[in-house]
């Protein structure tokens, strides 16, 4: 198959939309993905399939899209240089107290020798019950993953999300609980979604607590509000696109030139960071697509971000870069 989307829920539960795709810059009545880069440069970004599979395990998958092969890459390791530079110079920024938080994100290049990458898609099927799984394949290229963060989830007039920020490997909580700078980057990613979710209503936030997803530790947070105005989803895009566990604190125009600026320098993806959402049956669920990886021809990216505040040490950030793509590779069975 080469032109093909999929969602899948934290439960297991997925969706296979295959094309061609009608597109539309408002979301459509009926079953649409949301597909667009970090930018939001997409005029359309809503998808609506010529046919709809509903996947619920890994049967329903393979009888669609054929069992799963062999994937081979040969991964190029990453250079410092690049990343060092922008790492001081926005930590730089922080410290003088003009910038709280961005996100520099670190790409790793590989080779394709073997197989085709969306045959990964068993494998974002497959993914613990915690993440969800995201894709979207065109002829030539694609991307797919499966990320613990939910950018939102809207049914009715309630909408829930959650701060994911702070990162560890398993067998250190005592220490990750009280670590200042991870519950920093934490607090801030919170207090940004507080503040945006206050404008559509009274919001109710649960208590920050660790989590696990694909072998690597977190804070989360719950957050829910109920809007006392009907919201649009692309309203809802914008008004919570990039958070600062992706993108910048603060949100200004200024911040996110140069944010713009550090993801072309550092030749990120697109789709790392951007939103991917789903409609169906009345709710609507975007994802923030981390965790993940493209691909065009032979030639495949591996994308993970680290967040910098003022207690950031480049070791300390660039071994949680190195931690987040190694977690994707063993999802993907790479």
């Amino acid at each position: 198959m080469t032109d093909f989307a999929f969602f899948r829920l934290p439960n297991g539960h997925a969706w296979l939309g295959l094309g061609p795709f009608t597109e539309s810059a408002e979301m459509p009545e009926g079953t649409a993905f949301f597909v667009n880069d970090f930018d939001l440069r997409d005029a359309r970004p809503w998808k609506q399939p010529a046919k709809l599979v509903e996947i619920t395990s890994a049967g329903d998958l393979q009888a669609v899209v054929g069992q799963a092969a062999k994937v081979k890459v040969v991964w190029e390791k990453p250079r410092t240089e690049g990343f060092k530079m922008a790492f001081r110079r926005i930590r730089r920024e922080v410290v003088a107290e003009r910038l709280t938080k961005m996100v520099p994100v670190l790409t790793e290049c590989g080779l394709l020798e073997e197989g085709d990458p969306a045959s990964l898609l068993h494998a974002v099927m497959g993914a613990p019950d915690n993440l969800w799984g995201y894709g979207r394949v065109t002829e030539g290229g694609g991307f797919l993953g499966a990320t613990p963060e939910l950018l939102f989830q809207r049914e009715g007039d309630e909408v829930k999300t959650m701060a994911l920020a702070g990162t560890a490997k398993p067998g250190a909580d005592d220490a990750f609980l009280v670590d200042v700078k991870e519950i920093e980057e934490h607090e801030i990613v919170a207090g940004y979604l507080m503040d945006r979710l206050s404008t559509l209503g009274e919001v109710r936030r649960d208590q920050r607590h660790l989590c696990e997803a694909a072998g690597l530790r977190h804070f989360q947070t719950g957050l829910s509000v109920h809007c006392s105005l009907p919201q649009a989803a692309n309203d809802l895009v914008r008004l919570l696109h990039p958070t600062p566990a992706v993108g910048c604190l603060p949100r200004t125009e200024e911040w996110l030139g140069k944010l713009r600026e550090y993801r072309s320098f550092l030749k990120v993806p697109g789709f790392f960071g951007a939103p991917f959402g789903f409609s169906h049956a009345g709710a609507q669920h975007f994802v923030v697509s981390i965790r993940g990886l493209g691909w065009e021809g032979q030639k495949l990216t591996l994308p993970s971000g680290c967040g910098i505040v003022g207690g950031s040490a480049f070791d300390h950030e660039w071994r949680e870069l190195r931690l987040k793509r190694e977690a994707v590779v063993r999802l993907l069975g790479l």
